[in-house]
């Protein structure tokens, strides 16, 4: 038990180390991320010294039911192919132009227009996406016009970290945490959409609290405007995102698992890619169209889930996960506080998708688990991001675009704005949850 728990932690630290260093390999072209090194060698570690058997590893990874993680990164790649390829069309960046263009230079209404864009987005694609589509967007606009992107950046950071938790899709792991439990699309909306909706409304007021000063300069009103690249292809993307939301939503009620509906999605939307492409003899801006959009995936993710389920498993073996239940054990109320704080704190220890595959082996453990301890810890999970850049993926991403955009946001700032936001939203989506449960 302690030598699984000393190579849990030591790859828990080289974790922590490489997401602040962000550090990165290229193959010709192509860039890739290493931040998930140290799990994956920890998971090695745990394997080949016997300390985890590979049969029970492979059978906890190829699991039946909904906990599969194979399954769950199979619904979030797939859900994020469908909105990466909206924005290599130009649409993210359409809705931003014209948002920005109904703001007439007043830099409050664009701060607002701007939260709630992104907030919406966030909603029906993920933190992650958003981040990704936004955050370029965002240093050039403000570059072009001089004026400071902080307030911006933060607000659409802190947008997508909270509105994400009001779908199940919004963040990876929510997807794990939900189908570890077995809860439908609808049942988890049923439970989060007033959590979400004060936390977002707290954040907002805070963000607003911390730049109204700064917004007060008035800047001259844009002009440009974005294209779209094919607006066929864009109505053939934005029906299959469309569509496979809806399904999900009512996925419970037909009994499709919600990895299948996505990954169908997005193997319709290759299909008729090419069909649209082959009719408009539009083949090679069609390949180039669908080639991006995979090299944009996040697939990362792969190694950094499958090895940090393997560390899990090896805690399961041993105990750890329920001498953690024992310690966040209580009535419902006590819990809910207990295990959205406790959550919250790990995230920005081990990283949020690490934390909630650990929190998954702490729900079976648990001798007495109750319902407001999950979507509790889904809110910390989420919220989780506001406080250093370790606490989510997208925290990662985020922080590495900021330094290939040369915007200066060090790790002190990052933790003030968090600690200053964190606290007044936990504790509102907190206390929603102890309303509407």
């Amino acid at each position: 038990m302690i030598a699984c728990i000393i190579i849990c932690l030591l790859s828990c630290i080289g974790l922590i180390g490489l997401v602040l260093t962000k550090p990165s390999v290229q193959i010709k072209r192509f860039t890739f991320s290493i931040y998930w090194l140290p799990a994956f060698v920890g998971a090695l570690v745990l394997l080949f010294s016997g300390l985890l058997p590979a049969q029970e590893a492979w059978l906890g990874l190829t699991a039946s039911g909904d906990m599969n993680p194979i399954k769950i990164l199979s619904l979030f790649l797939a859900l994020t192919f469908l909105s990466v390829y909206l924005d290599e069309l130009g649409f993210f960046r359409t809705l931003a132009f014209a948002m920005l263009k109904r703001a007439q230079g007043s830099q409050k209404k664009i701060f607002f227009f701007l939260y709630a864009l992104v907030s919406v987005l966030t909603v029906f694609t993920s933190n992650d996406v958003v981040v990704l589509t936004f955050t370029p967007f965002i240093c050039c606009f403000c570059k072009e016009e001089n004026i400071s992107p902080i307030p911006y950046l933060v607000a659409e950071f802190v947008a997508a970290n909270t509105w994400s938790m009001a779908l199940v899709i919004g963040n990876p792991t929510n997807i794990y945490l939900a189908s570890t439990m077995g809860i439908t699309f609808a049942q988890y909306f049923a439970k989060m959409w007033l959590p979400t909706l004060l936390a977002g409304l707290t954040a907002l007021g805070v963000l607003y609290l911390l730049f109204h000063k700064q917004l007060s300069k008035t800047i001259s009103p844009l002009c440009k405007r974005a294209e779209v690249t094919d607006r066929g292809l864009l109505y053939i993307g934005v029906a299959h995102l469309s569509g496979c939301v809806l399904c999900l939503a009512i996925s419970s009620y037909v009994q499709l698992p919600m990895w299948l509906i996505a990954v169908a999605f997005a193997f319709s939307l290759c299909v008729w890619t090419f069909v649209y492409a082959f009719s408009k003899h539009k083949i090679p801006s069609s390949g180039k169209l669908l080639g991006g959009s995979f090299r944009r995936a996040p697939w990362e993710l792969i190694p950094f889930v499958l090895s940090m389920f393997v560390i899990v498993l090896s805690l399961q073996k041993y105990g750890v996960t329920g001498e953690i239940a024992k310690l966040l054990s209580g009535n419902e109320q006590t819990q809910i506080f207990t295990y959205g704080v406790s959550s919250f704190l790990s995230a920005n220890i081990v990283n949020n998708i690490p934390m909630s595959v650990l929190f998954g082996g702490v729900f079976h453990a648990a001798s007495s688990l109750s319902e407001g301890a999950i979507y509790a810890t889904v809110v910390g999970s989420n919220l989780g991001a506001y406080l250093t850049p370790v606490g989510a993926l997208a925290g990662i991403m985020w922080t590495g675009l900021l330094k290939n955009h040369n915007v200066e946001f060090s790790f002190v700032s990052f933790i003030k704005y968090g600690v200053l936001l964190a606290i007044p939203s936990l504790l509102s989506a907190l206390v929603g949850l102890l309303i509407i449960l």
